[in-house]
C-alpha cells in the first residue's frame, strides 16, 4: 500500500478564477514573488554590509527574511506553473512541498517570538541588554527556531504517510497542505486533526503568549518613562513587528488551530494566500518604512553606489 501510495500523482486545483483571468494573474502573482525575493535579499544584504545594523535585532529580522524568500519560493512557483495548466504534482513532490512550508512556517513563529523577547530585554533592561542577547544566545535562538520548525514538519510528514488516497486525488488548493490532503483521505483522519491541534495550535500559543507577554512589559515600561521621543522610538520598531505578527498570525489561528471540515475551500485559499504570498512580500517594507536605521543604511549604499 505504501509503494502505492508512493505513486499516486495528485491534481492542484489551484486558486479559483476565470479562464480570462489566467494571464494577469500569472503575472500578477509573477511580480508579487520577484518584488518578495528582491525584497528580502535585498534587506539581508543591507544588513549583512553595514556594520551598524550587526545587533540582535538585525540579525533575527535578516534570518526572517531569508525564511520568508524561502516560503514564498516553497509556495509561490508552483502556484505560476499552475496558472500554465500544469497542475500535477506527485506524491513524493507534494510531501517535499509540505515539508519545506512546515519547516519554513514554523520557523517564522519562533523567529518573531525571539524578535518580541529581544524588544523586552532592549527596552526594560538596556543596561542588561549586551549581557543577555549575546551573540550565542541569539544563534542558539535561531537553531532552536529551526530545529522546532525541522521536527514539528517531520511529525506531520510521518502522519500523513500513514493516509491512504482511493476516493480522490484532487487537492483543493494551490500547494500541498496537511488539511486539504486530509480531506480527500480515505482513512480516518481523526489522528491526523489532533497532531494538528495540539502541535500546531501549541506552538502557536506559545509564539502568541511569548509575543503578547513581551509586549505588555513593553508598554508598561513606555508609560514609566512618559518620554515621548523614547515612546515614538520604540513603537515605531515594536508597531512594524507587531503588524506583522497580526497580519502572520490572524490567518494561521483559523486555519490550523480551529480545522474544521466544512470550512469552504476557497475561503481556505485566501487565508492561506495572506502567511505564503503577501506577508513574504510585505515584511521588508513593513520593517524598513518606518525604521531610520534601516533607511538611513539603504541610504548610504546607495549614495556609495551612485
Amino acid at each position: 500500500m505504501k509503494n502505492a501510495t508512493l505513486m499516486i500523482e495528485f491534481a492542484l486545483t489551484g486558486l479559483p478564477y476565470q479562464p480570462e483571468w489566467q494571464i494577469p494573474l500569472f503575472l500578477v502573482f509573477l511580480a508579487i514573488y520577484l518584488i518578495t525575493i528582491v525584497g528580502n535579499l535585498g534587506l539581508i544584504a543591507l544588513i549583512r554590509n553595514d556594520p551598524h545594523l550587526h545587533i540582535p535585532l538585525y540579525f533575527f529580522l535578516g534570518n526572517l527574511a531569508f525564511v520568508d524568500a524561502w516560503l514564498s519560493s516553497t509556495v509561490t512557483p508552483k502556484m505560476l506553473v499552475n496558472f500554465l495548466d500544469n497542475k500535477k504534482i506527485s506524491f513524493s513532490e507534494c510531501m517535499i512541498q509540505f515539508f519545506s512550508f512546515a519547516v519554513s512556517a514554523t520557523t517564522e513563529s519562533f523567529l518573531l517570538s525571539a524578535m518580541a523577547y529581544d524588544r523586552y530585554v532592549a527596552i526594560c533592561k538596556p543596561l542588561l541588554y549586551p549581557l543577555i542577547m549575546t551573540n550565542r544566545l541569539c544563534v542558539q535562538l535561531l537553531v532552536l527556531s529551526l530545529v522546532g520548525g525541522i521536527l514539528h514538519a517531520i511529525i506531520h510528514e510521518s502522519f500523513l504517510f500513514q493516509l491512504t488516497f482511493c476516493n480522490s486525488h484532487i487537492i483543493h488548493h494551490f500547494y500541498c497542505d496537511v488539511i486539504p490532503l486530509i480531506k480527500i483521505s480515505c482513512k480516518d483522519p481523526a489522528i491526523n486533526y489532533l497532531m494538528l491541534f495540539i502541535f500546531s495550535g501549541s506552538i502557536q500559543v506559545f509564539s502568541i503568549v511569548t509575543i503578547l507577554g513581551s509586549y505588555t512589559f513593553v508598554l508598561l515600561t513606555i508609560l514609566k518613562k512618559k518620554s515621548e521621543k523614547s515612546a515614538s522610538k520604540t513603537f515605531s520598531t515594536c508597531g512594524a513587528h507587531l503588524l506583522s505578527v497580526s497580519l502572520y498570525y490572524g490567518p494561521l489561528l483559523f486555519m490550523y488551530v480551529h480545522p474544521a471540515s466544512s470550512q469552504a475551500d476557497g475561503q481556505d485559499m485566501i487565508f492561506s494566500l495572506f502567511y505564503t504570498v503577501l506577508i513574504p512580500v510585505l515584511n521588508p517594507f513593513i520593517y524598513s518604512l518606518r525604521n531610520k536605521q534601516v533607511i538611513d543604511s539603504l541610504r548610504k549604499m546607495l549614495k556609495r553606489n551612485a
